[in-house]
């Protein structure tokens, strides 16, 4: 995280940020950092503090803004546990490609501390044994057992894919009920664009290790419409037939699929926007498709996140 660009970013919404907190060149004085180096370690509560100080007071948390977060805060131990997991296994991630899943799974850290501090004593916790990768709702037996064993880097990166996926319509399908705080709604989705180059990632690498890319240097294959389970494009592209494992249960078919309330959550098949067809002049069903992230409701998201608990834990409930 860059502070400088957040807090520039902050005086695009706010201009009276500097008056509000002090003159800018007393920012880092202010909050005990002269000379000092700032690490990724001391954001978290540099940012909450910046916040209480700009606006007087900690974020007001209403109970449907509570829970929108928590369940945020549940899909990002999901996946934190999962990269985390996955780094410290042996022979199963490309030593080529460590340092960009390790990024991923700091980016993962990151976002946890700060839905934690903005959600205080009302955050949920997790520990790496609440969640059962193979997909068997705790019983270690579902369609990815093996996830994370050596040589399973293509199953390893299809599920990522599912993950990263489930969490960028999260974030959308959240944000309509963060809109009355401007703050929060501004970090949720500025995570959600931080997921959103996770699946990019993740779907570049599914291209390399598919048949005519290289893994070693990280060549990827174009993406293929009649094949985007195995080759996918870098973006959601239609409903990616059904995603990476549409064949068995859990089908990831859920997480491209439509809603609850369809009308209010279309699957990412999608092509019109506020009421309005957007196929033609030019447009394809394909790029009409591609050119919008579709929200998901909470109750899909959490249908597809129990899949990957322990059956003693109360997350996704």
């Amino acid at each position: 995280m860059d502070l400088l660009k957040l807090i520039s970013d902050i005086e695009k919404v706010d201009p009276e940020v500097y008056e509000r907190l002090d003159p800018r060149r007393r920012v880092f004085k202010h909050f005990g950092l002269a000379g000092k180096t700032l690490t990724a370690a001391m954001l978290p509560g540099l940012v909450s503090g910046i916040f209480q100080r700009a606006y007087g007071q900690g974020v007001s948390i209403t109970p449907a803004v509570r829970d929108v977060l928590n369940l945020a805060l549940s899909l990002e131990y999901l996946e934190f546990y999962f990269y985390d997991t996955a780094i410290k296994a042996t022979g199963l991630i490309p030593d080529v490609d460590l340092p960009a899943f390790r990024i991923i799974r700091n980016d993962e850290s990151g976002h946890i501390k700060v839905l934690r501090e903005v959600l205080g004593s009302a955050a949920v916790t997790a520990t790496r044994e609440d969640f059962d990768y193979s997909g068997g709702e705790g019983r270690g037996d579902g369609p990815f057992k093996g996830v994370h064993d050596p040589g399973k880097y293509a199953l390893f990166l299809g599920v990522a894919q599912s993950f990263v996926d489930t969490g960028v319509r999260a974030y959308k399908g959240g944000a309509p009920v963060l809109m009355p705080n401007p703050d929060i709604l501004e970090s949720a989705l500025n995570i959600h664009s931080v997921e959103a180059r996770h699946s990019s990632h993740v779907r570049t690498v599914r291209r390399a290790v598919a048949p005519g890319g290289n893994p070693s240097n990280g060549t990827a294959v174009p993406g293929n419409l009649s094949d985007l389970n195995n080759v996918p494009k870098s973006w959601i592209s239609g409903k990616d037939n059904d995603g990476p494992s549409p064949s068995t249960t859990p089908s990831t078919a859920l997480v491209y699929g439509a809603g609850i309330a369809p009308e209010n959550y279309p699957a990412e098949n999608n092509t019109s926007q506020a009421g309005v067809p957007i196929v033609g002049a030019g447009i394809t069903e394909v790029a009409a498709s591609e050119a919008f992230d579709e929200p998901l409701d909470p109750a899909t998201v959490k249908k597809i996140a129990r899949y990957f608990v322990r059956n003693t834990t109360q997350l996704f409930v």
